[in-house]
């Protein structure tokens, strides 16, 4: 996997395009951090590729939640059911 920085996909975007057909992906760094994530899509793949990263994306978020849960403290199933309601009613009571 390639790194590049955000200037050098302003001054020499030609290459990481390149880099990207070949290798499939790039990361895109900001002071040095990775910020995103560059990737091939098949053609015709753009809906099954936007589909996978969405999944991945809702899995992590989802570890995440279950993490926090784990280090605050499991809700009781009283506090689960009024938060569910809640959220039904849409009245903004739920955390």
């Amino acid at each position: 996997m390639n790194f590049y920085t955000v200037r050098d996909l302003r001054t020499t975007p030609k290459s990481i395009w390149e880099n990207l057909s070949s290798d499939g992906e790039v990361v895109i760094t900001n002071n040095g951090k990775p910020t995103a994530l560059l990737i091939d899509i098949a053609e015709g793949g753009f809906e099954e590729t936007v589909k996978a990263v969405r999944q991945a994306k809702a899995m992590l978020a989802f570890n995440s939640m279950r993490m926090k849960a784990a280090e605050n403290g499991y809700m009781a199933d009283e506090e689960i059911e009024a938060e569910i309601s809640a959220a039904r009613r849409g009245d903004g009571s739920c955390l």
